[in-house]
C-alpha cells in the first residue's frame, strides 16, 4: 500500500524549481577518461530509476572500445538503487574476455554500504579508491 504522503513527495521530486521536469542527465553525470590501457567512468549524483540508462550508456560505450581495464568510480554518488546495482553487474557480464572490470566506493560512502548489504563487494571488484582499482 502506497502511503499518500510518499506519492506526492515523489512526484515533488521529478520537478524542478522551475516547474520543469527532471531529465535523467540531470540527475547523474557520467565523464569518460582513458588512462593507460584503462578506461575510467567517473558518475556523479542519484543512480536511480530515472537516470540509470545515463549510467548504462557510459558503460556501453566505454566497453565498445574494448579497454583492458574499465573502472567504475562511484566515489561522488550519493544514491544508488537496485537498478544502478544491475548496470553495474551487467558492465562485468558485458565486459569482453579481455576487459576486467573494477568499481570504486570509497569504504564509508552510501554506495560502499550498499554493496556490502547486497553482498556484491567481492562480486564487483570493489576498491576504495581510484589508485586502487587501476593498480590491480
Amino acid at each position: 500500500m502506497t502511503h499518500p504522503g510518499n506519492h506526492r513527495q515523489r512526484e515533488e521530486l521529478q520537478v524542478t524549481t522551475d516547474g520543469n521536469r527532471l531529465r535523467p542527465q540531470d540527475l547523474v553525470h557520467v565523464t569518460q577518461e582513458r588512462v593507460g590501457d584503462a578506461v575510467v567512468l567517473t558518475v556523479s549524483g542519484e543512480v536511480d530509476l530515472l537516470s540509470a540508462s545515463v549510467l548504462g550508456d557510459g558503460i556501453t560505450e566505454a566497453l565498445a572500445g574494448t579497454p583492458a581495464l574499465l573502472v567504475i568510480d562511484l566515489t561522488d554518488v550519493s544514491f544508488l538503487a537496485s537498478i544502478g546495482i544491475t548496470a553495474l553487474l551487467e558492465a562485468r557480464r558485458g565486459a569482453g574476455a579481455g576487459t576486467r572490470v573494477r568499481v570504486v566506493a570509497p569504504e564509508h560512502s552510501v554506495v560502499a554500504r550498499t554493496l556490502r548489504l547486497t553482498g556484491l563487494r567481492e562480486t564487483l571488484a570493489v576498491t576504495a579508491t581510484r589508485d586502487a582499482a587501476l593498480a590491480r
